[in-house]
């Protein structure tokens, strides 16, 4: 029986993985994602970077038997990381800057196989294009609370959606969790999909 530890507090990754019959064991990595340390980092390389050491800031209170899941999104926008804004005056100057644009959604993902000693890293990028949205909307949308703690600002299956007018690629990594990718990694491991469900 494999268990599966979700390093994440993500309640839309826990939710993505439920809906499919994964029921994880979430334990919290800690990790301080906006640490000025990487700031260097491009965004793409930022989400893996931060999904490994999630990952591995875990194994330590995983069991043998488990393969720990690791992820971190941010929005890149014009080859600039847009992560979560935090405060009002953030969120209101991200939902101005993104509207009628659009970015590319990069969301790394770490396995770590505890038993077998291995790690795989993959990133899932999807392109999200914004309508134009009224300064009323984008108060309306911030004075929420929504997007103060999600990556760019914004989410696809919560209240920013009627100002999401496409997507190019998967839009549960858009969610924080490639499903697709998730089930390919997981038997790059030599898991089938299965496995994962019972565990």
């Amino acid at each position: 029986m494999v268990q599966i530890i979700l390093a994440s507090s993500s309640p839309s990754r826990l939710r993505l993985l439920e809906s499919v019959g994964v029921k994880p064991e979430v334990i919290v990595s800690g990790i301080d994602e906006e640490s000025p340390e990487f700031n260097s980092l491009s965004p793409s390389d930022l989400v893996i970077k931060l999904a490994s050491l999630k990952a591995d800031a875990v194994k330590s209170r995983a069991p043998i038997n488990s393969l720990i899941i690791g992820c971190d999104s941010t929005f890149d926008f014009n080859g600039k990381s847009l992560g979560k804004p935090l405060n009002r005056e953030n969120a209101i100057e991200r939902s101005k800057l993104l509207s009628g644009k659009f970015g590319y959604l990069h969301t790394g993902h770490c396995i770590i196989d505890v038993k077998n000693g291995k790690e795989i890293n993959k990133l899932s990028s999807a392109k999200v294009q914004f309508a134009e949205m009224t300064n009323e909307e984008i108060v309306d949308y911030v004075d929420s609370g929504e997007p103060l703690n999600v990556a760019g600002g914004f989410t696809l299956d919560g209240l920013s959606a009627p100002f999401i007018t496409s997507i190019e690629g998967d839009p549960s990594g858009i969610i924080g969790l490639s499903l697709p990718l998730l089930r390919n990694m997981v038997m790059s491991l030599g898991y089938s999909w299965l496995d994962i469900k019972k565990g």
